[in-house]
């Protein structure tokens, strides 16, 4: 089954939601909606399943138009971020009910309930109340009700973030693994360009209602379109400034000046827009090309194995996303590298001009190695 959105926008009190989503998921594929909250993840995926109407547009499933057909007249299953189960029926009687409510026989239920339970890891505990389960069991057990159906479209609505980092990398891989071998569409919602990345499949970012880009993961993320989603599709967002380019240097903030290159000239003269991802920023030189900025630390931020180094001087703000522990005191007066070959370029619209020349490969399975692309 094909799921098409035509045109779609819907206005709730005035106020636009979903502005002209013009949409095609086709069946065995996973697809990430990657937004900020509020970018209009949930209501798309509810007027997928059919839980509201859209203003303008139409739903299509196999061509046919589905826009008026309530959701219990859809084979649609979700899963929320919340874990949502029976608190008094058994892991069992949960992933079941679904089958009982259509009307299977009791041997068919059987049998689906262990596969199902088997390929999430729960067999274990079927027997059990979902109060007595750990939040990674409660949350595969919703999975599990929400396949078992064999629905022709299954949407997940943040399903992992109340979940600890291990068990969410746990489920990412086990997600990726089940859906190679189902002719479900699934549309997978997150505000976490990382996520995305791990997930694979295509990706649709969200901004204000509006799909910005789609495509391959993979692609999105290293050839983005605009300012907006290549700001979205990085965590920490991309560095950006303002700039210009003259006959023979590029000038940042109207005072870091380096010389220009042959992947800068062809832009020619003019003002841009210049971005530069946290991860590709150092302590130290690195690259022959490597631009060493002087700042002080704002704030360095450790979350786990990773620091989030917040610097900036007179006129640059800047965010490094580096591997390790790193602790700095406030105002301390550092050196920090830009690789200017790793520089993204936009017209003053916001419009990319220019890529990495060369980028870090992202593969389906969200691993990064490094590697040549040209852009």
């Amino acid at each position: 089954m094909s799921l098409t959105l035509d045109k779609i926008t819907k206005v709730v009190d005035g106020e636009l939601h979903i502005n002209d989503v013009n949409l095609n998921f086709e069946p065995g594929s996973f697809n990430v909606l990657l937004g900020r909250t509020l970018a209009g993840k949930t209501t798309l995926m509810r007027l997928m399943a059919g839980l509201e109407k859209p203003t303008s547009g139409r739903v299509l499933m196999n061509g046919a138009d589905m826009t008026g057909v309530p959701v219990r007249q859809r084979n649609v299953s979700m899963v929320y971020q919340q874990f949502i189960n029976y608190p008094n029926l058994s892991v069992y009687d949960n992933i079941a009910s679904p089958l009982r409510l259509a009307g299977d026989d009791k041997q068919t239920i059987d049998r689906k309930v262990r596969e199902t339970a088997e390929i999430l890891r729960i067999e274990n505990f079927l027997t059990r109340m979902p109060l007595e389960l750990s939040g990674g069991q409660q949350q595969r057990t919703a999975m599990a009700r929400a396949l078992i159906k064999d629905a022709d479209l299954i949407l997940f609505d943040e399903p992992l973030v109340n979940l600890d980092y291990k068990l969410r990398e746990e489920l990412r891989q086990e997600m990726r693994e089940l859906f190679k071998v189902r002719n479900t569409i699934a549309v997978y919602a997150t505000t976490e360009p990382n996520e995305a990345l791990a997930l694979g499949g295509t990706t649709t970012v969200l901004h204000e209602g509006r799909a910005i880009q789609y495509g391959e993961t993979a692609e999105v993320y290293n050839f983005p379109d605009t300012v907006a989603c290549a700001e979205l599709f990085s965590e920490p967002p991309l560095n950006l400034t303002k700039g210009e380019i003259s006959d023979s240097e590029v000038t940042l903030d109207q005072a870091t000046h380096f010389p220009l290159n042959a992947d800068l000239a062809g832009l020619g003269r003019g003002n841009y827009i210049f971005g530069v991802r946290p991860s590709h920023l150092a302590l130290f030189p690195v690259n022959e090309d490597d631009l060493e900025i002087s700042v002080r630390v704002e704030l360095a931020e450790i979350s786990g194995s990773e620091t989030f180094l917040h610097v900036r001087n007179k006129h640059l703000s800047l965010v490094l996303h580096l591997t390790g522990i790193y602790q700095y005191e406030v105002d301390a007066q550092i050196k920090v590298y830009m690789p200017t070959h790793k520089i993204f370029v936009f017209d003053e619209d916001g419009k990319i001009l220019k890529v990495p020349t060369r980028l870090p490969i992202v593969n389906q399975a969200g691993q990064v190695s490094g590697g040549v692309q040209h852009g």
